[in-house]
């Protein structure tokens, strides 16, 4: 007697989405003390910085201050939030609580987790970079008809930092060490990218390594759809740049990841 199987595999795209919703679900099950602080921290440190130097800074060349540090710290709320998810989230998940496990015995690949979660961590990078841009209009500090768009440079923020800090994660044997990432990176990152003042105001040899960082890419694209009259070709580059860079970092997390995963 013949057995008929009519179970096929799910599509790649359902796979993924399935993954997303997955981490969309726990993240919304708690969802004001999930996102609440990420949220507020931006602004603290707007209202901090704005009111402090901008009484003696007033403009940045031909840009108002405040403009100039709130176009900048739309995309750092997206660096953070996606370097906490694929750095301590990735690593408990993997750990601690055994979820994936679980979630391989379901018909999905490594790569699929890995991407499905990438994915999210963009997710939530838009919806910080939204949020801070939402309030900055409504403070009337950004009025550009472009600067929506700074949302979606919030998304590339979130996957860059996302694909990076998942192959932090593939290396680190112990959570602890995650502090040295946020610490001796993240942060020198935070303030020699262009956030607080401008990349070209560095020492020479500064200046390039600030180049060489992905958020000083990411904080020039959003800032130029905030600024008037900000949009460049040197965009392109930048653009080029953040392809480039989620290519190599995505390629090194999903190996070091699927090794960890099948160990």
């Amino acid at each position: 007697m013949r057995c008929n199987n009519d179970y096929t595999t799910p599509s790649l795209p359902y796979r993924i989405s399935s993954v997303w919703y997955r981490h969309a679900r726990v993240y919304g099950s708690d969802f004001l003390s999930n996102a609440f602080p990420p949220f507020l921290e931006p602004l603290i440190f707007l209202a901090g910085l704005g009111i402090g130097f901008g009484a003696y800074v007033q403009t940045i060349g031909t840009i108002n201050y405040i403009l100039f540090l709130a176009s900048g710290i739309i995309v750092t709320s997206s660096m953070y939030t996606a370097a906490f998810e694929c750095t301590y989230g990735t690593f408990i998940r993997l750990e601690f609580d055994n979820v994936y496990d679980g979630m391989l015995g379901a018909p999905l690949s490594p790569n699929d987790l890995i991407v499905g979660e990438i994915l999210f961590a963009g997710t939530k990078g838009f919806f910080f970079a939204l949020a801070v841009l939402i309030v900055t209009w409504l403070l009337g500090i950004i009025n550009t008809p472009l600067s929506i768009v700074a949302a979606l440079v919030g998304f590339l923020c979130g996957v860059m930092f996302a694909t990076l800090s998942m192959w932090i994660t593939s290396l680190v044997k112990n959570i602890n060490h995650f502090n040295f990432y946020f610490t001796g990176l993240l942060s020198p990152m935070f303030l020699f990218s262009g956030t607080v003042f401008p990349v070209e105001n560095l020492p020479k040899a500064i200046r390039w390594v600030a180049e060489a960082v992905p958020l000083t890419h990411v904080v020039r694209m959003a800032r130029a759809f905030c600024v008037p009259e900000g949009l460049s070709s040197y965009l392109l580059i930048d653009l080029l740049y953040c392809t480039i860079f989620i290519l190599i970092t995505g390629f090194l997390a999903v190996n070091g990841l699927k090794k960890r995963m099948i160990d």
